[in-house]
Formats: C-alpha cells, sequence, structure tokens
C-alpha cells in the first residue's frame, strides 16, 4: 500500500512537470490566447494614432501607413502570413492604454514614449524601440523666437492631455521659472489647428510630430521648431502583460526588421539570400536553426516580414526620409554600425 502510494505521488509530480514545463516556453508547445484569438478573426488588432504622417496616418481610401503601421504589418506577415492583415483602431492618447488593457486592439504601435511608470504600474510591456525622439517647439517666425531662451512668461502653449509631453513641458518652464497658459486637447489635430490659427505662443510635442504636423499647416514655411530638445522619448509598441508568446512574436517582428538591415538583407535580395552561406542570412530568411519554431511560429516569418514590409531602413526612408518629413541623415535612428543607437540583441 505504501508502494503504491509512493508509485502515485511520483507520477503525480511527473505529471506537474511535464505540464510546467509545456506551459513555459523552453522546448514544448507554444500556448498563447491572443495568438489564437488572432488566427481565429484573421487579422492583427492595431492601435494606432488619429493621424500622424510618417507614423500611422490614413489617405482619403482609408489606407494606413507608416512606420508604426509597418509594426503591426510585420506582426500580420509572420502570424497570418498576409502583412495587409491588419484592423487599425484611431486612439486618442488619453484612450490609448484602456483600449490595450480592455483587448480592444492587440498591438499598440502609437508613438507612444516608454517610461518607468508606464512599464511598471500599467500592466503593459514595451517591447522595443523603433524611433528615437525627443520633444521639442514649434513657434511662428513671425514671432522672433530663435530657441527656448527668448520664451516670456504668461505664454500659451498648445499641446496634447494625458502625454508625456504634457508632464515635459511643465518640467521645463519650471526649470526656467516661467509661469505659461497650457492649451490641451484630447486630439494632435486640435492642438495642431489652434496654434496653426495663431491661438497659442508655441506648440509642443515630440520633433517628429512637429516635422509631420508642420507639413500639414496652411504655410509650413511660416513656422520653425526650434533646436532645442528637452526630452528623451523612446517610441515604440506596447502590448498587454500576461502573454509571454505575444509578446516575444511582436517584439522579435520588429527585431527582425532591423537585423535584416544590419545584415544587408532587404525586401528586393531576400529571395537570393536564401542561398547565401552567411548564416545571420540563413537564421533571418528561416533556412536554418528553427528561429520561427522558438516563436510558436514557421520558419518564414522573418522572410514574409522582409519581403511584404521591408527591413527597417527601407521603412524609415519610405516613411520620413523619402515623403520629406524627416529628410536627410537618420540621426540616432540609424543603426549602430552607422553611428546611431539602433540596436537589439542577436537572432540566434
Amino acid at each position: 500500500m505504501i508502494k503504491s502510494i509512493k508509485t502515485w505521488i511520483l507520477v503525480g509530480f511527473a505529471s506537474l512537470l511535464l505540464v510546467a514545463c509545456g506551459q513555459g516556453g523552453g522546448g514544448g508547445s507554444k500556448k498563447s490566447k491572443t495568438l489564437d484569438d488572432t488566427k481565429k478573426a484573421g487579422f492583427v488588432k492595431c492601435g494606432v494614432s488619429q493621424g500622424l504622417a510618417g507614423f500611422s496616418n490614413a489617405d482619403e481610401s482609408g489606407n494606413w501607413s507608416g512606420i508604426d503601421v509597418d509594426v503591426c504589418r510585420a506582426v500580420a506577415a509572420a502570424v497570418l502570413e498576409d502583412a495587409e492583415k491588419v484592423k487599425y483602431f484611431p486612439l486618442s492618447a488619453k484612450e490609448r492604454f484602456e483600449a490595450l488593457k480592455a483587448k480592444q486592439v492587440d498591438v499598440l504601435a502609437r508613438n507612444t514614449t516608454w517610461t518607468l511608470t508606464r512599464d511598471a504600474e500599467l500592466g503593459l510591456t514595451f517591447v522595443g524601440v523603433n524611433f528615437y525622439d525627443g520633444q521639442g517647439f514649434m513657434v511662428p517666425k513671425a514671432s522672433g523666437m530663435k530657441s527656448t531662451d527668448d520664451f516670456r512668461a504668461g505664454m500659451s502653449v498648445c499641446t496634447n492631455i494625458g502625454t508625456t509631453t504634457e508632464l515635459n513641458l511643465a518640467d521645463f518652464m519650471a526649470r526656467k521659472g516661467l509661469e505659461y497658459k497650457l492649451v490641451g486637447f484630447e486630439k494632435a489635430d486640435e492642438a495642431r489647428d489652434t496654434y496653426g490659427a495663431g491661438r497659442c505662443d508655441a506648440y509642443t510635442t515630440d520633433k517628429s510630430g512637429l516635422a509631420a504636423q508642420r507639413t500639414v499647416l496652411p504655410n509650413p514655411d511660416a513656422h520653425i521648431v526650434l533646436p532645442e530638445t528637452i526630452s528623451k522619448e523612446p517610441l515604440g509598441p506596447v502590448v498587454r502583460q500576461g502573454d509571454p508568446i505575444w509578446e516575444d512574436i511582436v517584439r522579435w517582428s520588429l527585431n527582425v526588421m532591423i537585423e535584416a538591415e544590419e545584415y544587408g538583407i532587404n525586401s528586393g535580395n531576400a529571395d537570393s539570400l536564401k542561398s547565401s552561406d552567411n548564416p545571420a542570412h540563413k537564421k533571418i530568411l528561416g533556412v536554418e536553426d528553427d528561429m520561427g519554431i522558438k516563436l510558436g511560429l514557421d520558419n518564414d516569418w522573418g522572410y514574409r516580414i522582409i519581403t511584404q514590409v521591408g527591413n527597417y531602413g527601407e521603412v524609415y526612408k519610405k516613411h520620413l526620409q523619402d515623403s520629406g518629413i524627416l529628410p536627410g541623415n537618420r540621426g540616432a535612428n540609424e543603426l549602430w554600425t552607422n553611428g546611431g543607437i539602433i540596436y537589439v540583441p542577436p537572432l540566434r
């Protein structure tokens, strides 16, 4: 009897170990409710901005484009084998996190700054950075202001509420010892249009946003972006906590785009490089080492991302440089090998 009890205890313990191994990821099966739900729905639910050129913006036909949009397209290519299988949900800065937590979207790719509070208290996980930015100011040329040293007490500043922008503005003005009037809006286009109508002395947001919003003002040349950068704004995609497999899929969908640029793989040469002797090419393009299997996907996931969406450099060039929003060099958003700080863990 005692032997029998011991046998059943050992069997039960072994069963628990098998369950734990299966759920833990290592070499067992990959279980993700978000992944299962996405496959069942047939599209990725992507939270985007309400319109920011170069990042996430819809044309007159409702077609979305931008570097944030392409993060979600990359996930769709990886998971659903088709980068076009994405449903976009325009969200204000105020509602974006609640929409993600409420499962209205499964990826938030909306020029969102990674901060400690958002990481630690909101039940969300930032999975990477697809654009390094910093906050600045735009003013009318006619104001005569050349830098923030020309700011005066009592000036009015347009911005978005419920953002790090609002908090950075308060800190910056406090350091300068200036009182100011905040003119806040939930929607970015409302803040921009109010400034453009001359009802604010300055408009503040991330510098990439200033560059994008300046292009849609009635007379862009009548406005300048001041030289100062007052904050660090690492912008990147966000997912809910509690689904590590989905988290890994979104993280590595972005990472493989960056890794592909580093190793010279792009949408035009991916097919020919499948026969390359370079081990990095083979891993990225799914020829060897089962990188996709480790994510619970097939091994062509990276190949599909690169051929259907492009590497990071292609995406950046198309949406930010060629569009005229951020012409010139990429600055901090250049690869680390070229003097920038775009750097991801190795795909191995």
